[in-house]
């Protein structure tokens, strides 16, 4: 027994040795990385909280937990509940994504507009602004869902290779 919790100790103490940990990582990377570039590309500024902020293409919470589940279905088998967990859990963020947070971020903006229209006098009229941009579209969700299957499969197969 303690041969065993000391095996799994020791292959799985670092962020390499964790195979789902180092997928679901390499993954929000990726897609932090394209929404980085992305949006210097279009408007030819580096925004450096296009590295860590929310929203944007593609959404880097479905390529993480996507890149999770895919990375503990290949570890752990596609048919076991450690699997079907992180299935769940990754259905939940992709839905929250697309559902809650896309629709308090538009009504971040319709609210932003109205502070925008009130008078000097008026106590809100200084409030700083709602962040708008927390949720994302279905092809957002999508593409960071891909993201991460793939992400998870390549490092599958160099891992296995």
């Amino acid at each position: 027994m303690d041969d065993a919790a000391g095996t799994t100790t020791s292959s799985s103490s670092s962020t390499f040795g964790n195979y789902p940990l180092f997928c679901a990582i390499v993954a929000f990377t990726i897609a932090q990385l394209i929404k980085f570039f992305t949006a210097w590309y279009k408007e030819r500024i580096w925004d450096p909280k296009q590295l860590i902020g929310s929203g944007g293409m593609p959404s880097s919470h479905s390529a993480t937990v996507t890149a999770l589940a895919t990375a503990v279905g290949f570890r752990e088998g596609f048919g076991g509940p450690l699997f079907a967990t992180a299935l769940v859990l990754a259905i939940i963020v992709m839905y929250d994504a697309t559902g809650v947070r896309l629709q308090a971020g538009r009504q971040a903006e319709v609210l932003n507009q109205i502070v925008i229209e009130l008078p000097a006098e008026h106590p809100l009229s200084d409030s700083r602004p709602l962040r708008e941009l927390l949720g994302h579209t279905p092809p957002q969700v999508i593409a960071g869902g891909l993201l991460g299957i793939v992400t998870a499969s390549i490092g599958f197969l160099i891992k296995h290779v």
